[in-house]
């Protein structure tokens, strides 16, 4: 992918000139409006600095500085070129912030690149041996922590999902498909995610409902709990087959779109969407269907998730989720750290990993494991498109308030995310618990 900022490098990335990068507005970026003050940050950013190059030299990419120097494979292949634009700045907030100041260099356009996903996936193939094992362990003491009030509490939840999700109805339909779908997708088989195109991206959403549908087993008069509505499409499906669907969500954008597109269908007398948190539901259900929800949820809150999926469902009930997972090792490795994603795009979020998820789901509840089927490679697919759709929306995107480095923000958020899944970094699964019976008893 070419950007818009490295389409603007080629008459100033030897210049070492600052006044092509835009200034940006600091009372709505105050991180990224200026690097750390260099008294501040001048051991750290040197030790920054000795870490990347280090680190950047065994990587399958090149990176070019504004002296002409260059560092990494150096042999004539062709790799995803990175380029430094401001050194300075760019070894200020590497020392400290670390990979929160990775991103928010991007977003002041302090380095770009001519591949941005090539460049991320490539660091995302080596991340656990980028930092010497001896300085990891600093890591929780040196770089920032998660804010208290990011912390998916009741009183903490809502606003935290506002801040993503809430940012505007247009802003989201500018790039997904007509089923404004934001999670992966199933386009059939590898091989078909390998080769999808836009057109196909409709159809291979409604093809990832259809899945889940099937495995909570939900049909005509099937009591289904949908938590995280999105913008209702889920619902509209399972309506449609005939049951009788209660979605909750904490968006009120996506609650408001998504009664109109029910009470549009046709199908409101078959749909309620409230306005919260999943933790405050009541009732019994024959199966619950969760979409990439529990990411949001919060690690210290995932035995309460699965604690309530147990006490909705009725005996013999199943839930069916789809989640987005990452290796057992890298998320005990990554415990309490705190990232650029949190920061900027998913306050308070957290991504499991399948063992944790089992072991969690089993630990004093009933449910059980009975389905487990990965699909990264299709969420590779998905945010490709996503981005390419984004990139050129670009024109409507401003029309509709969002700067030039909210859009660089979600330009290396669906990069950075499309880098994971092709690197096996992240995974996506959809996984099939049911509720076991005691013998001899039912529920209804």
């Amino acid at each position: 992918m070419t950007t818009d900022d490295s389409r603007r490098t080629d008459d100033s990335r030897h210049t070492g000139r600052r006044d092509r990068i835009p200034r940006i507005d600091p009372v709505r970026w105050p991180d990224v409006s200026a690097p750390p003050h260099a008294r501040m940050s001048g051991l750290r950013a040197f030790a920054a600095e000795r870490l990347f190059r280090r680190a950047a030299a065994r990587l399958p990419i090149a990176v070019e500085f504004p002296d002409g120097s260059r560092i990494g494979r150096l042999d004539g292949r062709m790799v995803p070129r990175m380029i430094v634009r401001d050194p300075e700045s760019f070894f200020a907030r590497l020392g400290a912030s670390g990979l929160i100041g990775f991103g928010e260099a991007f977003m002041a356009g302090e380095w770009t690149t001519d591949d941005l996903v090539g460049v991320l996936s490539a660091f995302a193939a080596d991340v656990a041996d980028l930092v010497p094992a001896s300085l990891q362990r600093l890591r929780s003491s040196v770089l920032p922590r998660h804010p208290a009030d990011e912390e998916n509490s009741l009183a903490n939840t809502r606003s935290n999902i506002a801040r993503h999700y809430d940012l505007s109805n247009d802003l989201f339909a500018a790039f997904l498909d007509e089923t404004l779908t934001y999670s992966s997708a199933f386009f059939g088989t590898d091989r078909d995610a390998e080769r999808a195109q836009w057109s196909d991206l409709a159809d291979a959403q409604r093809a990832k409902i259809d899945r889940l549908l099937d495995a909570a087993g939900v049909g005509p008069g099937t009591r289904l709990l949908e938590i995280g509505t999105g913008w209702g499409e889920l619902c509209l499906r399972a309506a449609r087959r005939g049951a009788f669907v209660h979605s909750v969500t904490l968006s009120a954008e996506q609650r408001d779109l998504a009664l109109r597109r029910v009470a549009e269908a046709g199908v409101a007398d078959r749909v309620r969407i409230d306005l919260l948190d999943y933790r405050l539901v009541r009732g019994r259900y024959d199966a619950v269907v969760s979409v990439e929800m529990l990411e949001a949820v919060g690690r210290e809150y995932w035995p309460v998730y699965f604690q309530t999926l147990d006490r909705l469902l009725v005996d013999g009930g199943r839930a069916a989720l789809q989640v987005i997972t990452m290796p057992h090792r890298r998320m005990l490795a990554s415990e309490g750290t705190y990232t650029w994603v949190h920061k900027y795009i998913f306050p308070g979020g957290r991504l499991p990993s399948i063992e944790a998820l089992r072991e969690v789901a089993t630990r004093g509840t009933a449910l059980r494991p009975a389905g487990e089927f990965a699909m990264g490679l299709h969420y590779a697919r998905t945010l490709h498109l996503w981005r390419e759709r984004f990139r050129s929306a670009d024109e409507a995107v401003g029309r509709l308030g969002f700067d030039a480095v909210f859009k660089r923000m979600w330009t290396f958020y669906l990069a950075y995310s499309e880098a994971g899944f092709r690197s096996g970094y992240l995974d996506v699964y959809q996984l099939r618990f049911d509720k076991t019976a005691p013998a001899g008893t039912r529920s209804s």
